[in-house]
């Protein structure tokens, strides 16, 4: 046991060096680096977004050494933004370190000291409902305004849940997608293959990805990965279709449907090898 303690200080120990490194490099940075100079919270945000989309990918790929990069990156990010704070004197990097350490122990009290009995009741609240007793005056309050909308309805969808505004069974669920499913074909005309009212067919069509995302939650699958993966397959797909078709003489945007589709089968039988 004492070994294991030995062990893990050392490691804590190897960390905050590395830490420690990257901070004096970042300072060297931005004193010296034009570029590093001119950068603002605002300039820095998209490149932030780009980053973590990156380190999605790599997670979904299981790339391990791309992972080990990409939180890299966002790591510098994270000491780049608290840099810029320092400079306009607002808050630092141990203020940013300590304000998650002290949510974390305030939302966690039965692991975190000794708990009194309010505390120990806590314990027994989802995630959601101990942030509205420490605080938080919604469920849905800090969903960001431009997360994309699938994450956001399985971020809202994951909120309400946690507080007990749920479904009762899967069953349920599925009656749901079912009945949005009438609804919007109640706005689509089969016969001439027209919509009667766009707003509404648009409107109907959100609560069908609504509730799928719903059933999905249900299950045990993430529509998000789920998407994504079904993205990356169909990418793969076409892109040996696009590669087949070349080697045999074809022009892309040319070929008719037909054409392609005998490609296509090709594709889905070699993709699943």
């Amino acid at each position: 046991m004492k070994q294991n303690i030995s062990v893990s200080k050392g490691k804590r120990q190897l960390n905050l060096q590395a830490f420690d490194r990257l901070l004096d490099i970042m300072d060297k940075l931005r004193e010296d680096c034009s570029w590093f100079k001119n950068q603002t919270w605002e300039s820095l945000r998209h490149l932030t977004i780009e980053e973590t989309y990156e380190l999605s990918d790599a997670i979904l790929c299981s790339e391990n050494e791309e992972v080990k990069k990409e939180l890299g990156d966002l790591m510098l990010h994270i000491v780049f933004y608290s840099l810029i704070a320092e400079e306009k004197k607002t808050f630092s990097t141990a203020d940013v370190l300590n304000s998650i350490s002290e949510k974390l122990i305030k939302r966690n009290p039965h692991i975190f000291g000794e708990a009194t009995n309010k505390e120990s009741q806590m314990n027994d609240l989802s995630w959601e409902k101990r942030k509205l007793n420490t605080g938080n005056t919604s469920v849905l309050q800090g969903i960001p305004n431009s997360m994309p909308a699938l994450l956001k309805a399985i971020q809202i969808q994951e909120k309400v849940g946690g507080i007990g505004f749920e479904w009762e069974s899967k069953k349920k669920v599925w009656q749901k997608v079912e009945e949005e499913l009438k609804e919007f074909k109640s706005e689509y005309n089969d016969k001439n293959q027209s919509i009667k009212n766009h707003d509404k067919a648009m409107e109907e069509f959100g609560d069908i990805i609504f509730s799928l995302v719903n059933f999905a939650r249900f299950i045990k699958i993430n529509p998000e990965t789920a998407l994504e993966l079904t993205n990356k397959k169909f990418i793969k797909r076409f892109q040996y279709l696009e590669t087949e078709a070349i080697k045999d003489g074809n022009k892309m945007g040319e070929m008719t449907l037909a054409e392609m589709d005998k490609y296509w089968e090709k594709a889905k039988k070699e993709t699943k090898k």
